[in-house]
């Protein structure tokens, strides 16, 4: 649960936090699959919010968060990395992942380590 919401994975909440206070949320958070949910989250005829690159990183360290202390499953995986960095290995994305030439910001795996960090204490 997250803001006060069933959200059926991390995906359809953080595509639907691209259009806080419309109706697009709602059509996202009922997709029946992540793969929908990021299809119509990345869909550019729904109008992004106008702060949504200010508040993106902190829409998904939410989501990453709640995750990883919902499933205690995947929460010992990513427990068990220690201090390794986390790379979200990504060709195709240069924001989340780490492009296909490494260059890419990698912040998926800044808050996976981020939030590695914040469940050991």
């Amino acid at each position: 649960m997250l803001d006060d919401l069933y959200w059926y994975t991390s995906e359809h909440y953080f595509q639907a936090q691209k259009f806080l206070e419309t109706f697009h949320i709602e059509q996202i958070r009922q997709a029946p699959t992540a793969k929908a949910a990021a299809q119509m989250g990345r869909d550019r005829k729904r109008p992004l919010r106008s702060d949504w690159e200010r508040v993106k990183d902190d829409v998904m360290h939410k989501a990453v968060l709640q995750k990883f202390t919902t499933h205690a499953d995947i929460r010992e995986i990513l427990l068990s990395t220690g201090d390794e960095e986390i790379v979200e290995n990504s060709p195709i994305d240069y924001y989340w992942g780490c492009g296909v030439d490494g260059s890419g910001r990698n912040m998926l795996g800044v808050i996976l380590m981020e939030v590695r960090k914040q469940l050991r204490s």
